[in-house]
């Protein structure tokens, strides 16, 4: 979180020199860059007084629409605890979540603004049936909303029938 800048001051608190890392610079220019979508600051330190520029950017935001039809920011790490709570006492390779982790955040961007929890839910078994089955089907009873052994079964048979598909290498 920055610092507000105060009336007239020129100066943003926290805002640190890349030449002496001092905090104290003032603008010296601001004006709207790339085509609006930016903020381009010209900033000059105190301490040493080197110049730099800054931009400030929005951070696009990408929103999921619940099952209930209400929106939420998405969370990386809501993702990755459901993914973790599936995985419990599975051996893992170091890093293969979090790229699947990464994977799934780079889809609800390239689908974004608003994406379905349905779609990201989708992801997210994808990548669990390639690293782990036991955790797949984990995920799949709460996310497909198992009552009974029977669902499981019936799981089971349809990745059976999808490896059966599958051309042989």
């Amino acid at each position: 979180m920055v610092a507000p800048v105060a009336p007239g001051s020129g100066s943003l608190a926290g805002m640190r020199c890349p030449f002496c890392a001092v905090d104290d610079t003032r603008v010296v220019d601001s004006r709207p860059a790339d085509g609006g979508r930016a903020i381009r600051r010209r900033r000059e330190c105190a301490g040493c007084g080197n110049r730099f520029t800054t931009y400030e950017r929005r951070e696009p935001t990408v929103m999921v629409r619940k099952r209930d039809g209400s929106l939420q920011p998405f969370d990386a790490e809501k993702v990755l605890r459901g993914m973790s709570n599936a995985l419990a006492d599975r051996e893992v390779a170091p890093g293969v979540l979090d790229q699947l982790v990464r994977d799934i955040e780079a889809f609800a961007h390239d689908h974004g603004p608003v994406v379905s929890s349905d779609e990201i839910g989708r992801q997210v078994l994808a990548g669990l049936r390639v690293i782990d089955e036991i955790a797949y089907l984990r995920f799949a009873s709460v996310y497909k909303s198992f009552t009974g052994a029977s669902d499981f079964e019936r799981e089971m048979a349809a990745m059976e029938g999808d490896d059966d598909a599958a051309p042989e290498t």
